[in-house]
């Protein structure tokens, strides 16, 4: 089972002509959060997934639980909060580029215990996914930080990061981003995978050159670091593999949840390749670009489909299906 960590946001997403002038837009709600998005995303492709998370008892909480249900995501591992849920306000540039304006403070998401947080994971569990707001934003950070150390040690799961940073919320001081930046490198010394964007990369390493920080990255410990690129594809290197994959060209809706749904593929791919757990991380440390390519290419086209609809709103395995074979080079 594929195990995902982190925060559930209800994204408020303004209606498109609504209000010419964007002075009074109305809204509509989208139950999200990157770290529910990849576990719906991976759970609607077929993968068994559940989601740890704490999950407010308000009409948005509700609201929620039910959007898991209806993806099939487990909820063995959901905890009831008394805090309220977290809302995010998204705005899109003329690229239809999704950015956000958080209401965060001491809502349910990030008061982790260590006495609510399932340690260890249950014998069936192959891989552990976090990122996000849930492994910046303290008390809940330590104890998420201390659940993976303690994963990576028993060796039994593969882990799997992607940090989806939002410097406006993670950064110190003056928009400081060097301890988020170090959180962020400690967190990939203990993952397997690593799923990156390059606007998150940019953000942490201003002014570097993206695939330089990438080999960096992989030089820290994983298997797989992958950094996607929005319209120009994705960079996937390995430890004797390097490839790149062309993103499909699509009428573009709007990018919410475009890159958990490219995490959530990635993970439902590795697995149905057998690459996931204990049995698959000798396989994914010596995964060639004849392996490597079709899993990337599955990945970059589910995030493809989430782009051409509103909302974050992942593909079934039969519409990546038809997806990819009518995108397929001749």
């Amino acid at each position: 089972m594929l195990t995902v960590i982190g925060e559930n946001i209800i994204d408020l997403v303004p209606l498109d002509g609504d209000d010419p002038d964007n002075a009074a837009p109305a809204y509509r709600a989208f139950a999200g959060g990157s770290p529910a998005n990849v576990a719906v995303a991976a759970a609607r492709l077929g993968t068994e997934t559940a989601l740890i998370a704490r999950i407010s008892r308000d009409v948005f909480g509700a609201r929620v639980r039910a959007r898991l249900k209806a993806g099939d995501v487990s909820d063995r591992y959901l905890v009831t909060a008394s805090e309220p849920s977290s809302l995010a306000v998204v705005s899109f540039d003329e690229q239809r580029r999704a950015s956000y304006d958080f209401w965060l403070n001491g809502t349910a998401d990030w008061q982790w215990s260590d006495a609510e947080l399932p340690i260890p994971l249950a014998p069936d569990v192959t891989a552990l996914h976090v990122g996000s707001l849930a492994a910046y934003l303290e008390p809940g950070a330590s104890a998420i930080t201390r659940l993976l150390r303690s994963e990576h040690q028993r060796g039994n799961v593969t882990i799997s990061l992607d940090p989806n940073v939002r410097p406006n919320i993670i950064g110190g001081p003056g928009g400081d981003l060097s301890a988020a930046r170090e959180r962020t490198e400690r967190l990939v010394s203990f993952a397997h995978v690593v799923k990156v964007s390059d606007e998150d990369l940019g953000a942490l390493y201003p002014g570097r050159p993206l695939e330089d920080v990438t080999r960096e990255w992989l030089a820290l410990g994983p298997a797989l670091v992958v950094l996607t690129r929005g319209g120009e594809g994705a960079l996937a290197l390995g430890r004797n593999v390097s490839i790149e994959v062309p993103a499909p060209k699509i009428e573009l809706a709007d990018t919410v949840g475009a890159g958990d749904t490219f995490s959530g593929a990635l993970l439902h791919s590795l697995a149905h390749a057998g690459l996931l757990g204990a049995s698959g991380l000798a396989r994914l440390l010596s995964i060639d670009a004849a392996q490597l390519r079709p899993i990337i290419e599955a990945a970059t086209a589910a995030a493809a489909i989430n782009c051409t609809r509103p909302g974050p709103n992942p593909p079934t395995a039969a519409e990546l299906a038809d997806f990819m074979a009518a995108n397929r080079p001749t």
